[in-house]
């Protein structure tokens, strides 16, 4: 009788490994039919083949949009042309895909599930057109605000709520409130509960499907694995998690649906959430270390959700422990994009700040980032809270935090270009005949169209406020959260304590840089006049004059530089949008909460602005973020841009981060780790509050850029967000070149 040879056991390391490769061959499958996605790496593992339905438009832009949605999935309408709006049936529809949603079983991962679609793939008509804002349009368009009307997400929830429930529990909760506050909220009620049952069904079918790869699978290691897998979700199919690994495989089906709901990816503060089951299960002699990492990592690789780690709590008491670290290593061993927030601060841990900037030398691919905890709660401390809910806010987004389950702020939504109201403003002045154009004439114009631009963000705010929740309610997130199933409400309409809403500028260096090329080259040097200047950006910079005067204005004193006339205006925009916000509530009186950030939108912001005085072309994209533009200085030196950062900072507890993309030249075992780690301290200490980074060999970049097939590994921290740099378009791809090369 012939013996078999005993199969080994893969390491956790080895089975990461085969994820990993896992994950590639996934993206590009997406790359292959997709084309580009300008976002973040979404975790959507595409449909099979007979499932799949593969739609092609053409934008108003001319650009080509590939969508791919799961076939076979019913949509209910209650309005003409295929729309559907309100509770009832957003949450019966969001079942039907959930219902519709085939099992996806990895017998190597800990944590079951992947999603396939995303439930705005099926919304025809987005904003119900009984709810009209016509009277809007003309200043949105004029300024080309990003106003925020039915903008989605962009809040936190609290996943403690769902750990403590689980999906019965929460069921139970929905059907006791529906109860208690008949017959208001009915619909509403019913479109939670549809949610909930759609989760149910899912979860309850993946882990059939478990126990039925179980019966077939050679391999003992894996068919263990898929039973427990099955066993797990077929408790957590209506039980709350009791183990550490029941709490990963909980929060992964929820990011995941929150995710293909309206594109969430809060995740929170996981250490905070994650220790007590990790505790309890260490203590109990059930949990490793390295099997508590691999659950993390698995959970990773269904979403790039945005975590926080360490940190103060509501009494200011660091929170940073070894699920802190766990969490980070296991990102850092996936090796994936991620979005992993590092809390900075005198009273926080600096062994896992020492550790984040260790692992940018290593992997060098754009995480971890890192939150001026701190600062960022005492900029909110001044807004007339108690500085422990600053504390509270869990960084959940790009660069926004949030109350998890009791704020709605819209956080990353709300955009006022900057460019744009210079645009506009220098427009108005230069074609005004009956006025000499001037230097406090263009300011004073330009804090005029600010001012129009703010009020109607907050008109905006307030019309999304009341008509969103019979739009496109939170529904996901409305589970997640306190007040919303207790009151009947939505989280944009009252259903929870704190209303903040953000307002961002974008564009900052490029109007700096403007006003101050015009102060010196215009005003105190003489060296052209206002319609010799005019003419040049009327007509793009056009022929060898225009390049030459060109050359002069892009050569003057610029933000970044230290003690400039750039640094100068900076300074004094930043305080002035700052003022404008916060002297401008909504008409309802709702608080607006100024930042600065410009997340992947420089770009499209940047087409419709013409030439502008700092020598950018008409339609160039405008600034980025709070930073200098690329080139500010000879020297690049980090330590400049820390500095210029820090002083634009609006302080009220929204973030203006600094985008950090340098070549190691200065190496990890040359003291780079703690010279990049006391950069980081001293430009929160200066005022800063978030630091994008990337540490990156520009070669390789540059190469990348070329073919980026040959580098189907490399990523990126765009901007808030971590990407593959392959999964980019060229336009995006360049944004990060320009930062790395930055040439003067």
């Amino acid at each position: 009788m012939e013996v078999q040879e005993a199969v080994r056991e893969l390491t956790y390391q080895e089975r990461i490994q085969i994820l990993h490769d896992q994950k590639l061959r996934d993206t590009k499958e997406k790359q292959d039919i997709i084309g580009s996605m300008d976002h973040d790496d979404w975790a959507q593992v595409l449909p099979p083949p007979d499932r799949r339905l593969v739609t092609e438009a053409i934008s108003g832009s001319g650009e080509r949009i590939v969508d791919v949605l799961l076939d076979g999935v019913e949509i209910e309408t209650n309005y003409p042309d295929g729309g559907f709006f309100g509770p009832r049936y957003v949450g019966r529809n969001f079942r039907h895909l959930l219902d519709a949603h085939p099992p996806y079983v990895d017998p190597v991962a800990s944590i079951a599930g992947a999603y396939m679609a995303n439930y705005n793939s099926y919304i025809k008509v987005g904003w119900n057109p009984d709810f009209s804002y016509d009277h809007l349009i003309p200043a949105i368009k004029k300024y080309d605000l990003r106003a925020g009307i039915g903008g989605k997400q962009h809040f936190c929830q609290d996943l403690q709520i769902g750990f403590d429930l689980g999906w019965g529990g929460i069921r139970d909760k929905i059907r006791k409130y529906r109860e208690l506050n008949a017959p208001d909220g009915a619909e509403f009620y019913e479109g939670l509960e549809e949610v909930v049952l759609g989760m149910q069904s899912w979860i309850g079918r993946t882990a059939a499907a478990c126990r039925e790869m179980a019966e077939t699978e050679q391999n003992p290691q894996f068919r263990k694995n898929l039973l427990e897998m099955a066993e797990m979700n077929e408790r957590l199919v209506n039980e709350p998690p009791k183990t550490f690994r029941d709490a990963v495989q909980w929060l992964t089906w929820y990011d995941m649906a929150a995710r293909m709901f309206n594109g969430s990816g809060s995740l929170g503060r996981l250490d905070v959430l994650l220790t007590p089951f990790y505790e309890r299960d260490t203590a109990a002699g059930i949990l490793t270390d390295e099997e508590a990492k691999f659950h993390i990592a698995c959970s990773l690789l269904r979403d790039t959700g945005y975590m926080q780690l360490g940190g103060p709590d509501f009494s200011g008491k660091d929170v940073t422990n070894k699920v802190s670290y766990l969490a980070l290593e296991a990102a850092h061993e996936m090796g994936i994009p991620a979005n992993v927030g590092i809390a900075v601060g005198e009273n926080v841990d600096e062994g896992l700040l020492k550790r984040g900037v260790e692992i940018q030398f290593d992997d060098k691919k754009g995480m971890p980032k890192f939150l001026a905890v701190e600062q960022t709660a005492k900029g909110f401390a001044r807004n007339g809270y108690d500085i422990g809910w600053g504390y509270e806010r869990a960084y959940s987004g790009c660069h926004w935090s949030a109350i998890p389950g009791r704020e709605y702020t819209m956080n990353d939504i709300i955009k006022i270009s900057c460019a744009k109201i210079f645009d506009v403003a220098m427009r108005e002045m230069m074609t005004d005949k009956t006025v000499e154009p001037s230097l406090d004439r263009l300011w004073e114009l330009y804090e005029f169209h600010q001012l129009q631009a703010v009020k109607t963000i907050g008109q905006a705010l307030d019309f999304h406020l009341a008509h969103m929740a019979d739009v496109m309610p939170e529904l996901v997130m409305d589970l997640l959260c306190h007040g919303t199933i207790e009151q009947g409400l939505d989280a944009s309409a009252g259903g929870v304590e704190f209303y903040n809403m953000c307002c961002d500028a974008t564009g900052i260096a490029t109007v700096a840089d403007s006003f101050a090329a015009l102060d010196q080259r215009v005003v105190r040097e003489k060296r052209i006049t206002w319609q010799e200047l005019w003419g040049h950006l009327e007509n793009n910079w056009a022929g060898p004059e225009g390049e030459r005067v060109r050359q002069m204005m892009k050569h003057s004193q610029r933000y970044g530089q230290g003690g400039s006339l750039g640094d100068e205006w900076a300074v004094k925009i930043c305080q002035s949008f700052t003022d404008c916000v916060r002297a401008n509530p909504t008409p309802e009186g709702r608080l607006i909460i100024p930042g600065i950030f410009s997340w992947a939108q420089t770009i499209g912001l940047g087409k419709v602005v013409m030439a502008t005085p700092n020598g950018r072309f008409a339609g160039e994209p405008v600034s980025h973020g709070a930073s200098p533009d690329p080139g500010f200085r000879q020297d690049g030196a980090p330590s400049a841009m820390a500095v210029a950062v820090a002083s634009v900072q609006p302080g009220f507890g929204n973030t203006a981060p600094m985008q950090l993309d340098f070549d190691p030249g200065i190496r990890k075992d040359e003291g780079g780790v703690e010279k990049v780690a006391d950069l980081i301290k001293t430009h929160f200490r200066l005022g800063g509050t978030q630091i994008n980074m990337n540490v990156m060999d520009k070669e390789t970049v540059l190469k990348a850029h070329e073919d980026p097939s040959k580098y189907p590994d490399l990523v990126v921290r765009v901007t808030g967000f971590s990407a593959y740099f392959a999964s980019l378009s060229k336009e995006f791809r360049q944004l990060v070149v320009d930062r790395i090369i930055a040439e003067g």
